[in-house]
């Protein structure tokens, strides 16, 4: 029987969702408070955690990374109302599962949970297999490997670094699936079996960074009622990925550096010293050497993190892997939703390939998800697409002074000298692709 703790400090609500879940089969826990929920976390092991992020006199987010640093492996769901989604979708870089928005109904909150749950026995099932699998290596737990030269090069990139202890650095645009990458490299090391923690730099402020990448005592500042431990004491034997490095503060780059060449942290408030061994992956979508040189990122740090780089390839470089990645986030939403749409029509497949993704995988598996959600018949179809997506590569006009074909050719050469010849850039402003923007310049046989 699965168990559950509720965190909740409306008693009334709280109390109504315990008998609601009792009766469908799971053994409910529940706490008004936080202090009482950490006893209880410390003395079960939870499957799931549903919790409020506005709690009396604790921090939500806080108590989340505090249930995560305990077992990893539960899964946390937040409740929030709608003006804090905001705040809940910080939660989910942090590591929780999901959010629900109050009010949800029971059957919401039942979907949810038990989704929670199955991706929960997926990962207990495939991590025995991953030791032998040879199928398994280079692939990443949330994403399906492609097909093209792109994503091929990338998984060689994987199974190449994946065994050793580099650092990596992991770069390209936002959606790529950085974190995805971070992932696979860690379920593919020696230290698969030890934590991998995840931490968003941008989503820290400064002034709490060394509490949350070292941890702090009780008392040694305003509002530390507890002991904590920190991200790298989260990570001890396993793998730490700073995703968005570029943010942090020229003195968090100090004590980052400090940290990784010592192999030793400090709590805040603390002289003790504590060894850690954790692997570091870290991320960006910035151009780091361009921020070394202007002098607001520290070149040793910079060289320190960056043993390893590998650059993960936009949705446009890897356009051929786009109906596999497609299924794959159908697959994935059809689950989540509980429901069993089995494909996408002709035309919803067409507008596919004439988008230019900016927003690379993650706006491909938002796009699919919400369209799985509005679709009711056997497949999706385009009504159900965002009307984002419909902005296709329509470059071909009808004028009184140009051919279609003149037309074409006018609009290519200022989408390139706008862009300075960048043809990325170009094909961006044009809304195609980069390789179909290649077959236009060949085909009109412009000398650029």
């Amino acid at each position: 029987m699965p168990k559950i703790l509720i965190i909740e400090d409306d008693a009334a609500f709280c109390q109504m969702l315990q008998k609601f879940l009792t009766k469908n089969g799971f053994d409910v826990d529940t706490s008004f408070t936080a202090q009482d929920a950490k006893i209880k976390f410390k003395a079960t092991a939870y499957n799931v955690v549903l919790t409020d992020l506005r709690l009396p006199n604790y921090d939500g987010l806080e108590l989340l990374s505090e249930i995560l640093a305990i077992n990893p492996k539960t899964q946390v769901i937040v409740m929030t109302g709608y003006a804090a989604v905001g705040t809940a979708v910080n939660a989910m870089k942090k590591g929780a599962y999901d959010y629900i928005s109050k009010p949800f109904t029971p059957d919401e909150i039942l979907m949810q949970i038990n989704s929670a749950l199955s991706e929960r026995r997926q990962e207990q099932t495939v991590k025995p297999r991953a030791k032998n699998s040879t199928a398994s290596q280079g692939q990443s737990k949330g994403i399906v490997a492609g097909t093209s030269e792109a994503s091929k090069k990338l998984q060689e990139y994987i199974k190449l670094v994946a065994p050793t202890d580099m650092s990596v650095l992991i770069t390209g645009e936002s959606g790529t699936g950085k974190e995805v990458t971070a992932k696979a490299i860690h379920d593919n090391s020696q230290r698969k079996d030890f934590s991998f923690v995840a931490v968003d730099c941008g989503a820290i402020p400064k002034e709490i960074a060394t509490s949350e990448f070292f941890g702090h005592i009780k008392g040694s500042f305003t509002g530390a009622v507890d002991d904590k431990i920190g991200h790298f004491e989260a990570a001890n034997g396993g793998t730490l990925f700073l995703d968005e490095i570029g943010n942090l503060s020229y003195e968090n780059q100090i004590q980052l550096l400090r940290a990784l060449q010592e192999r030793k942290i400090k709590r805040v408030g603390s002289t003790k010293e504590i060894p850690v061994d954790v692997r570091i992956i870290t991320a960006t979508n910035e151009d780091l050497t361009a921020a070394v040189e202007k002098g607001t990122f520290r070149e040793d740090l910079y060289h320190r993190i960056n043993e390893f780089s590998v650059e993960i390839p936009s949705l446009e470089d890897r356009f051929e892997d786009l109906l596999l990645f497609a299924d794959y986030f159908l697959a994935k939403a059809n689950k989540a939703l509980n429901k069993n749409i089995k494909g996408f029509s002709e035309e919803v497949l067409d507008i596919f390939k004439q988008y230019h993704w900016p927003g690379n995988l993650r706006e491909l598996q938002n796009v699919i998800k919400r369209a799985v959600l509005l679709s009711a018949g056997d497949y999706v179809a385009k009504e159900a697409l965002p009307k984002e997506v419909f902005k296709v590569k329509e470059i071909i006009a009808d004028t009184e002074d140009f051919s279609k074909a003149d037309y074409e050719k006018d609009q290519i050469v200022k989408a390139l000298k706008k862009s300075n010849f960048n043809k990325s850039k170009a094909a961006k402003l044009l809304q195609i692709t980069r390789k179909t923007l290649y077959n236009k310049i060949n085909h009109y046989n412009l000398d650029l």
